[in-house]
């Protein structure tokens, strides 16, 4: 009889399960296109939004090649009018700073609002597939570890975009109004205004991934050993890829390295590439501007002048400082996500 109770009781309280079909969300148009095909090999899954993305930036690539030789005709111009009697200096700096300030700043501004999208976008899939990733580690008893990585990432991702959007956005157009100001007339207090400007954005960003690898080394999930030649091979390419923030964000990239056998088999892995899939395109655009400023910035470092040089130098600043937000907001979900994985894996 107490045998039966028992069982009767034990049964009462069993609960049915099953296990659960959990996907990640599907991924935005602005990336629907980049995803692999199979998504089964990491490795080759990457390899195709690589291959992908870098195959949609060729107008870019014309574009700035146009905007470069348009740059550095009138660069020349302007130190064979210099030659001529009359033509003061300042007038060349002043006439130069408006040319190169005027077929700067409209791919620029298209820029900076790709980038500002690319970070929404971004942080918006981020809050659909954190907790589809939070419930399949919870459901496999990770309760404490689940809840602690889902609410400091969704903190950190929404400081990230909002101080993105909010602050340094703004602040960028700042900066460049001031470059734009200071090459023209050479104030130097504007040159001040616009360093310290440009310090405290990288800071800002420095900061807020700082407090985040912080929060993700304290609760112990960015750690772990790997191949040390591969690691250190990874480190030294997203330090050099990634402008401002690099340094740090390599330091980060040992999560995901050290997961990346978890990641062959997970279903996250979906996840994963729909976030390399919206940043890919629009990191390999401002990429190519970047690298084309640099190029013209070290051409008319010959002919131009100083503070024409350092404009164009200030316009390559900005391309960097994008790069560093869209790859800090992306690294930071990547990160999370692949430490879910290891929970889940």
């Amino acid at each position: 009889m107490r045998l039966m109770l028992i069982v009767l009781l034990v049964l009462s309280l069993a609960m049915p399960v099953s296990a659960a079909d959990i996907t990640a969300p599907t991924v935005p148009e602005s990336g629907r296109d980049l995803m692999p095909e199979d998504g089964t090999s990491f490795g080759d899954g990457l390899w195709q939004i690589c291959c992908r993305g870098l195959a949609k930036i060729r107008p870019d690539i014309a574009e700035g090649a146009k905007i470069s030789l348009c740059i550095i005709a009138a660069v020349v111009m302007l130190s064979i009018l210099s030659a001529f009697p009359g033509m003061t200096e300042k007038c060349c700096d002043l006439v130069g700073a408006v040319c190169i300030a005027g077929l700067l700043l409209g791919s620029a501004n298209s820029l900076i609002r790709l980038g500002t999208d690319t970070v929404e976008e971004i942080s918006q899939y981020g809050k659909l597939l954190l907790p589809v990733m939070t419930t399949a580690l919870a459901a496999q008893g990770g309760l404490t570890t689940s809840a602690s990585l889902y609410v400091g990432t969704a903190a950190f991702d929404t400081l990230l975009s909002g101080v993105i959007a909010s602050v340094l956005v703004p602040m960028v157009y700042i900066y460049l109004a001031l470059a734009a100001a200071n090459a023209a007339i050479g104030d130097d207090l504007l040159k001040k205004l616009r360093d310290f400007l440009k310090w405290l954005m990288t800071w800002v960003l420095k900061t807020v991934l700082y407090v985040f690898t912080g929060y993700m080394g304290i609760t112990g999930v960015v750690s772990g050993t790997t191949d040390a030649a591969a690691l250190k091979a990874a480190k030294l390419t997203i330090s050099g890829v990634v402008p401002v923030v690099g340094g740090i964000l390599s330091d980060a990239s040992e999560a995901v390295l050290v997961s990346a056998g978890v990641v062959k088999n997970a279903a996250g892995i979906y996840g994963i590439f729909a976030v390399l899939a919206l940043i890919a395109e629009p990191f390999f655009r401002i990429g190519v501007h970047y690298l084309i400023l640099k190029f013209t910035a070290a051409v008319c470092g010959i002919f131009a002048s100083k503070r024409i040089t350092e404009l164009i130098g200030d316009f390559t600043s900005v391309m960097g400082l994008l790069l560093a937000m869209t790859g800090t907001v992306c690294l930071l979900i990547l990160i999370s996500t692949v430490c879910f994985l290891r929970g889940v894996g």
